[in-house]
């Protein structure tokens, strides 16, 4: 008898952080519209944000379909985004969106093995405290965007708080009683926390250092603090995803983090 093939490492993580990633993004939309194997998720408050205006493949669908189905959903859109979570489904779905003009991207979902580090010193903050530089960050790196589009890309943290427990942390700089975070210092970096105590799950998120303010270790102390608070939340699966074709995920992979797979991103301008 033909024995089945034996599990793939980390499979069982992956099947919970594909569930998270579902639910979270379901939770954060004004409003879903369902398809066979997936569903929209969408915000017309921040239409410019591919973050909140998007499809998800969760499950099985018919690829050649695909493209008519996102057409349908997205096509009020200056944009058309679909992440695809299983990766054997990715390749099936790679030639039909290619041939209707997608790009294909990936990012790493990596998970945390490495030991909980000690609290970092980066703090929880409201949005007010993240609009300015934020903004100047987003404007930084899409200097040729409108206005309109930065301000959709900065208000939509607003929209994460709607998907549960959402913390934002900051590193602040040196204020002017040359004490971290003092009085006169300003977000040096910051990054969201998801938690989901039932389930167990942590996502750290959109992790960002100003360019001002890089290489000065403010990023690593944000990053410390959400997975300490993480722990401490009971939350023993901690995640993030990178960017397959850039660099950070080599910083995370330092930092104690593992690729367990990979999402992959079909975007149609």
């Amino acid at each position: 008898m033909t024995q089945p093939p034996p599990p793939l490492p980390h499979a069982a993580e992956l099947l919970r952080v594909h569930r998270f990633m579902a639910g979270f993004h379901r939770r954060r939309a004004a409003r879903t519209l369902d398809f066979p194997g997936g569903f929209a998720a969408l915000d017309d408050a921040y239409a410019h944000s591919r973050g909140d205006n998007h499809a998800m493949v969760t499950g099985p669908t018919d690829p050649e379909a695909l493209p008519g189905r996102l057409d349908a959903l997205l096509g009020h859109l200056p944009h058309r985004l679909a992440y695809v979570l299983d990766e054997e489904l990715a390749g099936a779905c790679r030639g039909p969106l290619e041939a209707a003009g997608y790009t294909t991207g990936s990012t790493y979902v990596m998970r945390h093995t490495g030991p909980v580090p000690a609290h970092g010193g980066a703090r929880e903050v409201g949005l007010d405290a993240l609009r300015a530089p934020v903004a100047a960050s987003w404007r930084d790196l899409l200097p040729e965007v409108s206005a309109e589009v930065v301000d959709h890309l900065v208000e939509r943290r607003a929209a994460r708080l709607r998907a549960g427990d959402v913390r934002f942390l900051a590193s602040y700089t040196e204020g002017t009683e040359g004490e971290e975070g003092a009085e006169g210092g300003e977000p040096a970096a910051w990054a969201d926390l998801y938690l989901d105590r039932e389930e167990g799950i942590g996502q750290v998120e959109d992790l960002v250092a100003s360019r001002e303010h890089r290489g000065k270790g403010h990023a690593g102390r944000v990053l410390d603090t959400a997975l300490r608070l993480a722990a401490e939340a009971g939350c023993g699966l901690r995640f993030l995803t990178a960017h397959t074709a850039d660099w950070p995920h080599e910083w995370y992979r330092r930092r104690g983090f593992t690729a367990i797979g990979t999402v992959h991103v079909f975007e149609r301008a």
